[in-house]
């Protein structure tokens, strides 16, 4: 129980493009779950809408975990603060100058990325620090008090602050804040230190620019969300969920918004790991289809992949803004159920990424869309129904929409046009898949997929067959799979630290000084944010390479203390992974470490899985309904729609058939077999080339 006498409740909310979702588990494992529309531009009513629509009662709530697109929106729509940068002379053009390498080699009209603060709003200070870390000109205060008037003129909201060589030592950067702060309380100002301690002059800066961008948008939206919960009378726990894959106080969030970039997408890869880890899978590829976006990431061993390479609106042909904050590894299309199907000027048919979004959303929902989505095609080729919606559907004016934007162009009928947009739009999710698995040197048949979100178990079936994948775990709550891995994560902080040092000429206790260092701020962290001591919870990763490159893999390296045999057994499983990743090693060239990595996790209750009723009877007893499905390969069949809710642990179906629940479909083809397991996930099987 918890402190006012009722049930210990702890609720997720994940906002999306177009559906706000909500799980909440109490301590006997019971689970609620809802789903809402989103709200925009005030997403945190969405959050209390569906609040409302769960019947949960707000005095229950202990904890109460949030995801948020906020961020990205405000990056990718230009919304953030008029920002300020101010860095080392010489260096105002770091933003601009970027990086000489090119995503698109032959692109003779390619541009680099515009940057967010421009050349008039960025001033340079005097001072200058060595990669050692030695001082060699001091800082110069009166350019920082000089910079500071020219800001308020201009009424710029935010200031980034990002000095050379500030990770070897950040005294000057953390001065010109304390400056600031005195000069001018009320402007968000941002040191690189506070976000990343990585080296890369470039990326550094662009990070702590990003992060000032956002600040204001991050700090008023986690206000309001705050204010409207305490409004209702939930006096929880806040945590908001990061690209990490765990969680932070929502005063944290505020300071660092830019680790929230990834928010919501990030904690469907996570719960896909923790079931993968229950049922007995390690490996693990997590796809997600939601109304905007599809996204799958890799899970190799049970590790959740994250990195520090991340770059918002990067594409082949474009660079994109790079962010130094640990962000989880994943592929984002815009292939999403509510996916805009439309044809190019060469008359090649196209799906995304333009969305209809939650607002005039596909033709289906009946409030202004007139484009066919992915969802339309969905319905007219019955692999939704119309009772699958909670409006009324006028299947006439679907058709009609798909066979008049696409049909018609091609002289097919509208089933053969709405199955060429499935196609076309599975296809772009297959070219994503294969990206994070066999580009990577993954054989998916070692892999099983974890399918998810309101389109995930939909198109699953098909995919798994294009890339021999054995097993397809469709999970309880798949609809609202993001919010419901929120609730199992824990509080994490990452603190990586640049150090370049040789593994031959570097000794075990000046490595272990360096670990003492990140442990010390770590227990620091979570002492400001009550958390007991026997609560956390550290892994170390080493980011190494081999003398002479220029990039480095990260390895998983023992606790501390290190000996002198445990630095031999870290370069044996550097060794061991370099040849993974790129099929060679060089065992008599030296290895270099280039960046410790403390992950420092403080562990939160977390709902156990519960498992359901065993199958009573014959499956026949949930059967929905028989239908007409249109299938890739076989065309129309009548196929079996079973409700979900109605069976039990050992249900076996053979495909076609499709498993109904509010909120998503689950579509196993001809040749496949679904299964229900301890746990009322749906398993699907297929025969894989060997």
């Amino acid at each position: 129980m918890d402190k006012k006498g009722g049930i210990i409740l702890r609720v997720a909310t994940d906002i999306g493009g177009t559906f706000t979702d909500l799980v909440a588990v109490d301590d006997k494992g019971r689970t609620v779950l809802a789903k809402s529309h989103t709200t925009p531009p005030n997403f945190e009513e969405g959050v209390i809408n569906v609040m409302k629509k769960s019947g949960i009662q707000p005095e229950e709530i202990t904890d109460f975990i949030h995801g948020t697109t906020t961020i990205i929106n405000a990056l990718t729509e230009r919304k953030g603060a008029k920002t300020g940068l101010i860095t080392t002379k010489g260096f105002r053009d770091v933003l601009e100058i970027a990086r000489c390498n090119r995503p698109d080699l032959f692109n003779m009209v390619f541009a680099k990325p515009r940057p967010f603060i421009p050349r008039y709003l960025r001033k340079e200070v005097r001072g200058r620090v060595n990669f050692e870390g030695k001082i060699l000109t001091e800082l110069e205060e009166e350019d920082i008090r000089a910079a500071v008037e020219f800001f308020k003129k201009e009424e710029v909201e935010a200031i980034a602050v990002c000095y050379i060589n500030s990770y070897a030592n950040d005294i000057h950067e953390r001065r010109t804040v304390e400056l600031i702060r005195e000069l001018w309380p009320e402007v968000f100002v941002t040191s690189s230190v506070e976000v990343t301690r990585e080296w890369r002059e470039y990326e550094r800066t662009s990070t702590v620019a990003l992060n000032s961008y956002v600040m204001p948008v991050a700090s008023s939206y986690i206000d309001r969300l705050d204010g409207r919960i305490k409004e209702i009378g939930c006096d929880a726990k806040e945590y908001i969920m990061q690209s990490n894959g765990g969680t932070t106080t929502f005063e944290q969030a505020k300071r660092t918004p830019i680790n929230m970039v990834e928010s919501g997408p990030v904690a469907g890869v996570y719960g896909s790991a923790i079931l993968g880890k229950v049922i007995g899978e390690k490996n693990i590829i997590a796809f997600d289809v939601g109304g905007t976006t599809a996204k799958c990431s890799l899970i190799d061993g049970g590790e959740v992949k994250v990195t520090t390479e991340y770059r918002i609106e990067r594409t082949e042909s474009y660079a994109g803004y790079p962010i130094m904050a640990p962000v989880v590894d994943i592929v984002e299309i815009g292939n999403g159920g509510g996916s805009i199907a439309w044809i190019d000027e060469a008359g090649s048919l196209k799906v995304g990424p333009q969305s209809a979004g939650a607002l005039p959303g596909p033709v289906a929902y009946g409030i202004g869309g007139t484009e066919p989505t992915t969802t339309d095609a969905c319905l007219v080729t019955g692999r939704l129904s119309p009772e699958n919606f909670d409006n009324e559907v006028d299947l006439d004016a679907v058709k009609r929409a798909v066979q008049e934007k696409v049909g018609d162009a091609f002289g097919m009928n509208v089933e053969e046009a709405a199955m060429s947009i499935l196609r076309v739009a599975e296809a772009n999710m297959f070219n994503a898949l294969k990206l994070i698995s066999v580009r990577r040197g993954y054989d998916p048949r070692d892999f099983t997929m974890v399918a998810f979100g309101g389109g995930g178990p939909m198109h699953c079936a098909y995919l798994a067959k294009e890339l021999n994948i054995r097993k397809v775990v469709v999970p309880i709550a798949a609809p609202v799979f993001s919010a419901w891995g929120m609730l199992m994560t824990d509080v994490r902080h990452d603190y990586i630290q640049t150090n370049i040092r040789r593994m031959n000429e570097v000794s075990s206790e000046e490595l272990n000084q360096m670990w003492d260092g990140l442990l010390q701020e770590a227990h620091e962290q979570f002492a400001k944010e009550g958390v007991d001591k026997d609560q956390i919870i550290f892994h170390f990763i080493a980011d190494m390479r081999y003398m002479g490159q220029e990039h480095t893999v990260k390895v998983k390296v023992p606790p501390v203390p290190w000996t002198d045999e445990v630095k031999e057994e870290i370069v044996n499983r550097f060794h061991d992974t370099h040849e993974h990743f790129y099929t060679f090693r060089l065992p008599d060239t030296p290895t270099e470490i280039v960046n410790l990595h403390l992950v420092a996790y403080g562990c939160l209750m977390k709902p156990s899985l519960a498992p359901i009723e065993p199958q009573q009877g014959p499956v026949e007893e949930a059967l929905k309904e028989t239908r007409k499905v249109y299938f890739t390969d076989e065309g129309w069949l009548e196929t079996p729609i079973y409700e979900r809710e109605k069976l039990g642990s050992g249900a076996v179906l053979e495909g076609p058939v499709i498993v109904e629940e509010t909120a998503a479909s689950t579509v196993a083809a001809k040749g496949q077999r679904l299964k229900v397991d301890t746990y009322g996930n749906l398993i699907i099987e297929t025969e894989v080339q060997e």
